[in-house]
């Protein structure tokens, strides 16, 4: 498995797998790196793939400007592809921010993604419609309104050697204690990035015409999706995901797995590698 190549456009830090195999993108998200997908790019790459997991934008060595609203992210995906995968489509597995830009990707190019699976946020569709009926994840998203901050935000994140890190992934999973090297991994990477991991959240927000504008005219995803939660899940409650169906055209599949939360991936890595070999080996289904 090779790590951290630069090249034009997203960086990559994992890639392994013989280099004719069907590409598959591993996306993390926010606050987090490519190296929490370890377990599954090793797990794609025994199965044949070709498994590449990048920095998004706003996470260095990958670029640190904007614009950072989720076709960009998505376009990004897009841009990787081409570069590594011209003339076959892919699969793309997204984790949080890195399943927004999935969604992006599926609804931009749905020729170029034969398969995805989305990670703890379901469509952005579904999570702004889910806002309403179900209040109490105003309360868990109350700190998309403190990144809205600018300079106080990103002071606060870094204070005391980024302790805010470790409070949201012990209450974004409770049940998990990640692994130390991961989150010194996380929080390095954020002190050579900061503020530009916080633009994504200002995006959804500023200018607000534009992210208006953006947010209803969010594509329903016709590629062959599935989504799976945590159903111990702190940041998203799983109950939003419930209907997001209906922004899902093509074929759909959704699962909530019992005692994880947010970090699905890291909590029961075993689990998601189960399902996602599973999902894009059923070629036949699409």
């Amino acid at each position: 498995m090779s790590h951290a190549r630069v090249e034009p456009g997203l960086a990559i830090a994992l890639d392994a797998g013989p280099t004719h195999g069907e590409l598959v993108l591993c996306v993390h998200g926010f606050p987090d790196t490519p190296h929490s997908f370890a377990p599954l790019v090793a797990a794609l790459a025994a199965a044949g793939y070709r498994a590449v997991a990048p920095y998004l934008r706003g996470y260095a060595p990958s670029p640190l400007t904007g614009p950072f609203h989720a076709d960009q992210l998505g376009d990004d995906l897009l841009a990787l592809a081409a570069r590594l995968s011209p003339d076959r489509p892919i699969a793309l597995v997204g984790h949080d921010w890195g399943a927004v830009a999935t969604y992006a990707a599926c609804a931009r190019a749905p020729s170029r993604i034969r398969r995805a699976v989305t990670l703890a946020v379901p469509h952005p569709r579904a999570f702004f419609a889910g806002l309403g009926r179900h209040p109490r994840q105003l309360l868990r998203s109350r700190y998309m309104l403190l990144f809205q901050l600018r300079g106080v935000a990103e002071r606060l994140l870094a204070r005391n050697d980024f302790a805010a890190v470790d409070r949201l992934w012990r209450a974004w999973s409770p049940g998990l204690a990640p692994p130390p090297e991961l989150l010194v991994d996380v929080k390095r990477t954020l002190a050579a990035s900061l503020p530009a991991p916080l633009a994504m959240y200002r995006a959804l927000a500023w200018p607000p015409a534009d992210a208006l504008a953006r947010a209803r005219s969010a594509r329903p995803v016709a590629t062959p999706l599935l989504h799976l939660h945590g159903a111990d899940d702190g940041c998203i409650g799983p109950e939003l995901a419930a209907e997001q169906q209906r922004w899902c055209s093509g074929p759909f599949a959704s699962e909530v797995l019992p005692g994880v939360g947010h970090f699905l991936h890291v909590e029961a890595p075993d689990e998601i590698v189960r399902r996602v070999l599973t999902w894009l080996a059923a070629a036949g289904e699409s």
